[in-house]
C-alpha cells in the first residue's frame, strides 16, 4: 500500500510543480516520473540544509520542492529562442 501512497504523492507534486513552473500540466505520466524523482531530489536537498521531512506532509512538501528545482534545470537546458 506504501507503494501506491508514494506513486500519489509523486504525481500530485509534479502537477503542482508544472503549474508553478509552466503553468499546464504535461501529461500523467510525465508529472509521475517529475514528482518522483523530485521526491528523492527534494528529499536529499532539504536534508542538506537540516531538515527531514516527516509524514505525509513533510514528504509532499519536499517532494514539490525538489520537482520544481528538477523542472527550473531542465528548462535551463530545454530553452527555445523566442519566435520573432
Amino acid at each position: 500500500m506504501s507503494f501506491i501512497w508514494y506513486l500519489l504523492i509523486g504525481l500530485a507534486a509534479g502537477w503542482i510543480a508544472n503549474l508553478i513552473v509552466k503553468g499546464d500540466s504535461s501529461g500523467l505520466i510525465i508529472n509521475l516520473i517529475i514528482g518522483l524523482i523530485g521526491g528523492f531530489l527534494g528529499g536529499w536537498l532539504v536534508s542538506f540544509f537540516g531538515w527531514f521531512p516527516v509524514g505525509t506532509v513533510g514528504t509532499f512538501i519536499s517532494s514539490v520542492i525538489g520537482a520544481v528545482v528538477l523542472l527550473l534545470i531542465l528548462s535551463l537546458f530545454t530553452r527555445r529562442s523566442a519566435k520573432s
